[in-house]
């Protein structure tokens, strides 16, 4: 059975569903196909034990754009955000550092260990803001190919036009893109554990560690977010799958239709025009476009057959880095983790729902040396979360949900050691860092799942497990995600579009990717 559309998005993720929101929204005929049979990628709530239900794989709201929340409403189709309290960080058991967008109360914390750090803090804050500007106005650019004719000069030209203003900032983004996240912050901070309270976030997602050149980008694109405002920052009512229940919600109001449990095995080609997919189950599905939310490398090395595709595009996806070291567990417990080093007095917040562990820098190096060498970190970075603090919903009643995300815990492991096996050793070493910071915590477990970057991989198609697609490096941003001549979210294949992370300007749950393809598309649509 073949059946007709103006466009087909292959997977549901939050850009699939963008994507699809916003073609739906200016009248295309449009189908969502999805493999597994629940909507919403890798931003889906679904229950892990009985009773107990978590934001599986993203776990927190820090990127969505406003843009993208005001275009389809989806304060209106359900999506609420509850605030997350201030960044809690313990340094051992009995002593800690808060990170607060209160610019005076961060400055308070920093004064504890260098009255130098405080001072310069609201500086610092400042400057990284002024070339965050200079990011947040790319992020919605189609990537120009400059060395493509006269055209893409034009449109080259035009860019800088556009953004002319950036001026002398220029210079900082050199630095971000090029610059380690540690000799970044020790420009401006004397003390350790101020750089390490900041450098966290380089490490987050990477395979690098805070000293790897290039890591200073990284430390911006999740400052930006959580602490910089996106559209909203904090826990989703109902956990992440609230985010892209609301965007199906939004297309469908439009005649946006969604088909679960239709795996997509082909992109059909025909005399280099995309023609639809089929599944495999054989189901075929005709349109004029195709937009495809899967990874770079899923579309160009499985979808796509190589005959329709140039030799250097498939040499470029084939070097395209995704090798991940992320792990996510998630806890089903009788009570959330009790860090000695908190007093709620001191805090005023009643319970750190967002916590950071890497004590100092070099336990964060450490971590990223143990993966280096093909192994899991014997002591991980975590970051845990409680959203059943604030969110009632996802427990019984007096229980709690905790969401951990660690690193690093390598795709392969060396010496052709088995996941099936170090799993439960991975899942112990990181407990184990949790009850050094929380006496007792382990005793109140009653179930833990453990994702490893395979599964990742396996579950939800990240490639290799990878949380962005792909690394945010200099190399593998802008005008080179995810190949250089192919980063304006086109394919040589005419009516097949890519609108997932491994485009501009890449990963998170921003939607931008989604919203920029559709955009695409819609130019292009009367010459299709």
């Amino acid at each position: 059975m073949t059946t007709t559309y103006d466009v087909i998005v292959i997977g549901s993720g939050h850009n699939g569903l963008v994507c699809g929101a916003y073609l739906a929204k200016s009248g295309l005929k449009t189908l969502v196909l999805e493999r597994r049979e629940i909507v919403g990628g890798a931003a889906v709530t679904e229950e892990f034990s009985p009773g107990f239900r978590a934001s599986r794989f993203s776990y927190v709201m820090s990127l969505l754009h406003p843009r993208v929340i005001r275009d389809l409403e989806l304060n209106s189709f359900g999506l609420q955000v509850l605030p997350a309290n201030d960044l809690f960080c313990p340094l051992g058991a009995d002593d800690h550092i808060v990170f607060s967008d209160d610019i005076h109360k961060t400055q308070a914390e920093f004064a504890r260990f260098s009255r130098h750090d405080a001072e310069v803090y609201p500086q610092f804050a400042r400057y990284l803001e002024e070339s965050a500007v200079v990011v947040r106005q790319l992020l919605f650019e189609t990537p120009v190919d400059p060395v493509r004719g006269w055209r893409g000069f034009k449109k080259s030209a035009a860019l800088l036009w556009r953004h002319r203003t950036i001026g002398d900032r220029a210079y900082r983004m050199l630095d971000l893109l090029t610059q380690s996240a540690y000799d970044y912050l020790s420009a401006w901070f004397e003390h350790d554990t101020i750089k390490c309270l900041l450098a966290y976030y380089a490490s987050i997602g990477t395979f690098a560690g805070p000293r790897s050149p290039g890591t200073a980008y990284v430390l911006m694109h999740h400052l930006m977010g959580e602490h910089q405002g996106a559209g909203g920052w904090g826990f989703v009512r109902g956990g992440m799958g609230g985010i892209t229940a609301a965007i199906a919600r939004s297309g469908a109001r439009f005649g946006m239709q969604i088909a679960t449990q239709a795996p997509v095995a082909e992109v059909l080609v025909n005399a280099g025009r995309a023609q639809g997919v089929r599944t495999v189950d054989g189901r075929e599905f005709r349109a004029r476009v195709v937009a495809s939310n899967a990874a770079a490398t899923t579309l160009f090395r499985r979808l796509v057959a190589p005959r329709h595709l140039p030799a250097e595009l498939l040499r470029e996806i084939d070097t395209f880095r995704t090798f991940s070291t992320a792990f996510k567990m998630n806890i089903a417990a009788h009570e959330p983790p009790r860090y000695r080093a908190f007093d709620a007095a001191r805090e005023q917040f009643g319970y750190p729902t967002y916590v950071h562990v890497g004590p100092d820098i070099d336990y964060l190096e450490r971590a990223y040396d143990d993966a280096k060498y093909g192994w899991y970190s014997r002591r991980p970075f975590l970051t845990a979360v409680v959203p059943t603090i604030v969110d009632d919903s996802l427990a019984p009643a007096g229980k709690h949900v905790i969401n951990v995300f660690g690193g690093h815990a390598p795709y392969t492991l060396r010496d052709k050691a088995s996941w099936a096996d170090e799993k439960p050793n991975l899942t112990k070493a990181a407990l184990a860092v949790l009850d050094e910071m929380a006496p007792g915590f382990s005793a109140q477990l009653i179930d833990v799942e453990t994702l490893v970057a395979p599964d990742l991989e396996a579950i939800v198609g990240l490639p290799q497990g990878h949380i962005f697609h792909g690394e945010l490096s200099a190399d593998q941003l802008f005008w080179q995600r995810p190949a250089p001549h192919w980063a304006d979210y086109r394919t040589p294949v005419i009516g097949l579009y890519q609108c997932g992370s491994s485009s501009h300007p890449g990963g998170g749950v921003s939607g931008i990717p989604g919203h920029n393809a559709a955009r695409e598309i819609l130019k292009d649509w009367k010459r299709l």
